[in-house]
This record gives structure tokens, C-alpha cells and sequence, in this order.
């Protein structure tokens, strides 16, 4: 990662005790939502709440793949400035979505629906009205429709069967010819090939 200072290292000690002084001048709550660190790599609680937690944070190496390796989920959007996380999501955990809020130096309005958008494709429920709130966006009921005609033109294929076996869909009764019959109404005869050790069906569409 291109950054100002080696984070999450031993370089950072010459600043732990002025970060702890500043630390323990908030005021912590509980969290709301379960909460995973990627400190200890497991679900935390009271440890947030302290200022020790968090100089340790800028201290110890970041354990994201056991972080998220101890989430029970297959979609995860980051929240942040950049899409770091998003990038070095999916090489620590296999077949989940990793969908970003915002990207450096791009629109943010647009990034965020973008990243919305993305969590619809992904199976997210996704509250529309409260997203488009104040944007403009309305529902267009005025449209014209297409009344569908729903005409169905299955092929019957017991006829074509029929036809086909005694020689009268083609130019020659398939049976006689030496072939099998395909079994299907594209296709009008099945033979063996003895070199590929495969079938070769052969069909007449017009």
C-alpha cells in the first residue's frame, strides 16, 4: 500500500504514548453491531471501548484473512475512502463479493450508487427509496405496455415420430438407411462413430 508511514509495524512505537494520551481523552460506547478485529482476528466487545485497544491498533499487523475468515458472509462492502480492502478481499477468502463505497478522486455520488448497484447484483436487499431520497428520482407508472399475445408453438413431436420412422419427414425412411432414430424433433438420425467413439446426429431444419 502506497502510504505516508509503516502502520501496523514497530516503526510506529515513537508515537504510541502521545496516540494513547489523545485515545484516552474519548469517550467509548458499546457497539450496536457485532464487531470483528482484525487485531485479534475475532469477534471483540469490551476491548473497543478502551484506549489501550486502540494504540495496540496502529502497533500490531493487520489480520484480515482471519478477520474475515470468522465472518458468516459472502458479501462485504467496505466503508471507507478507497477500495484498499476491496482489492485484498477476494485473495483471502474464496467466492465472496467485495463491493466498495467510495473510490479515490471519483465521484462520490456516483461511486456510491455504483457500489449499491453492485450489492443488488449481489442478492443484498436494497432499500430504494431511502436511496434516491431528495434526488429527483421518481416511479413511472405512464409507460405503455406490450399486451402479450403468450402463443404457443410446441412441436409435436409424437407426429414427427411417426413421420420420421416411416420415412416421411425426410427425403428417406432413416430406419432403412441404416440409422437410428434421434429421439428428438430437431434431429432426424443418430449414428455411432467408431472412430471417436461418439454419435453423430444429423437433422433437416427447413
Amino acid at each position: 500500500l502506497t502510504v505516508s508511514h509503516a502502520f501496523h509495524s514497530p516503526l510506529m512505537e515513537p508515537v504510541l504514548d502521545d496516540f494513547r494520551a489523545v485515545a484516552e481523552s474519548l469517550t467509548y460506547h458499546q457497539p450496536r453491531i457485532p464487531f470483528v478485529s482484525t487485531v485479534t482476528g475475532e469477534a471483540v466487545t469490551d476491548e473497543l471501548t478502551t484506549a489501550a485497544y486502540w494504540t495496540e491498533h496502529i502497533r500490531k499487523p493487520v489480520r484480515l484473512t482471519d478477520a474475515l475468515a470468522h465472518l458468516p458472509a459472502a458479501v462485504f462492502l467496505e466503508i471507507g475512502p478507497d477500495a484498499v480492502l476491496t482489492a485484498l478481499g477476494p485473495a483471502s477468502l474464496d467466492g465472496a463479493v467485495f463491493v466498495s463505497a467510495q473510490r479515490r478522486e471519483r465521484d462520490e455520488a456516483a461511486e456510491l450508487l455504483h457500489g449499491v448497484a453492485r450489492l443488488h447484483v449481489a442478492g443484498v436487499p436494497v432499500d430504494r427509496a431511502a436511496c434516491f431520497t431528495g434526488g429527483g428520482a421518481r416511479r413511472i407508472d405512464e409507460l405503455p405496455t406490450y399486451a402479450f399475445q403468450r402463443t404457443r408453438y410446441w412441436l409435436d413431436a409424437k407426429d414427427y415420430f411417426t413421420e420420421l420412422w416411416h420415412g416421411e419427414a425426410g427425403a428417406a425412411n432413416v430406419v432403412g438407411a441404416g440409422l437410428e432414430t434421434a429421439a428428438h424433433p430437431l434431429l432426424g438420425a443418430a449414428v455411432w462413430s467408431p472412430e471417436s467413439d461418439g454419435v453423430v446426429f444429423t437433422g433437416r431444419l427447413s
